[in-house]
């Protein structure tokens, strides 16, 4: 039976998607990513997912909503969340491990995993209690040793690599903000980029 695979970005997807296929696994990926901000970033990352589906040929499957920057602007998540990172693995993990259990996957993972930037042990915890809510299994697999292989793999297909983890607060920290604005012909502030 296969295992549901939440992807973040084509990059962080590469190399996991490529060790599991190489193990011989039956994987489907699953995009299900609110916290990306500002609307162009969203879409941007989504369509360079497709890119490495097509690349491995797996089917990926859009969870739904769009990028939620105004709930990120609003803060009303702090009365919920210890943090914003938290809240960000909780929602995204809640989708993929509901979406698994619905649909008979067998098990569920996160591409989260492959990089040295996140919380490892907050996304492992957040998934176990889902994994317990929603009756499917959870399988921790560490895939960070083959993070730079796999940013290399992107770079060798052309996706884009992004510069910041992802919500509007990530952009705004990164020493990228006002080239990727720039980019886009976006003015670079929070209130300028809300997509309400």
């Amino acid at each position: 039976m296969a295992m549901l695979l939440h992807a973040c970005c084509g990059p962080c997807a590469m190399y996991p998607v490529d060790m599991l296929l190489e193990q011989g696994r039956d994987i489907d990926l699953f995009w299900y990513n609110p916290n990306i901000h500002p609307a162009f970033e969203w879409q941007r990352r989504l369509d360079n997912l497709h890119r490495c589906a097509d690349h491995f040929s797996v089917d990926l499957i859009e969870g739904g909503d769009n990028c939620l920057q105004s709930y990120w602007e609003e803060k009303t998540y702090l009365a919920d969340y210890e943090s914003r990172c938290h809240m960000c693995y909780d929602i995204r993990l809640d989708a993929v491990a509901s979406y698994a259990s619905e649909n008979g996957y067998e098990s569920f993972c996160t591409t989260l995993l492959v990089s040295p930037y996140q919380q490892h042990e907050l996304i492992r915890h957040t998934a176990e209690q889902k994994a317990e809510i929603y009756g499917v299994k959870f399988e921790y697999i560490d895939f960070r040793p083959g993070f730079r292989k796999g940013q290399n793999m992107a770079r060798d297909i052309g996706l884009y690599r992004q510069k910041y983890c992802g919500c509007i607060f990530s952009l705004e920290s990164s020493e990228f903000r006002d080239k990727i604005y720039r980019l886009f012909g976006t003015p670079g502030s929070l209130a300028s980029t809300s997509t309400e």
